[in-house]
């Protein structure tokens, strides 16, 4: 009876704690590639490789952990979005506005930065090994001497 109890629990564990967990919201990734407008959508983990998001309005979204490999991201608006963890490898990255988003530990490695907007984003951990950076000023640390400390 006890081994009989036992494996059930066993089963049903594995089956809750084994299984994927999508965290986007499938409304949003929907929404955004019919309209291309998602500002603040939850895209957490979501699967937009090789996606045409050109012009894109995705400011303050939610795209850590994303995979967006391969995707055209020209003209795109990702002012505040979060998109750290996210796999932009071999994207093209086109006078894409990145202001103030989260970059952390984001593959960009093969990806292409022209005319990109990086001011006040993070970028630590990123890889951005083989990636084409043009006309697009990357920092490496440290503050600015031409800026006033922020109080």
């Amino acid at each position: 009876m006890k081994l009989g109890v036992l494996s059930a629990l066993a089963l049903l564990a594995a089956l809750l704690f084994g299984a994927p967990v999508k965290a986007e919201n499938p409304n949003h990734v929907q929404q955004l590639l019919e309209t291309g407008e998602c500002p603040g959508c939850n895209l957490k983990g979501a699967n937009l490789s090789g996606a045409h998001l050109i012009g894109a309005d995705l400011r303050n979204a939610n795209l850590a952990g994303a995979n967006l490999k391969e995707t055209n991201l020209e003209g795109a608006d990702l002012t505040g979005a979060n998109l750290e963890n996210a796999n932009l490898a071999s994207a093209f990255i086109n006078s894409t506005t990145l202001i103030d988003a989260n970059l952390a530990n984001a593959n960009l490695s093969n990806s292409q930065l022209y005319s990109a907007q990086l001011e006040g984003a993070t970028l630590i951990g990123a890889n951005l090994n083989g990636a084409d950076v043009f006309n697009t000023p990357v920092g490496i640390g440290g503050t600015n001497p031409n800026q006033p400390d922020k109080e």
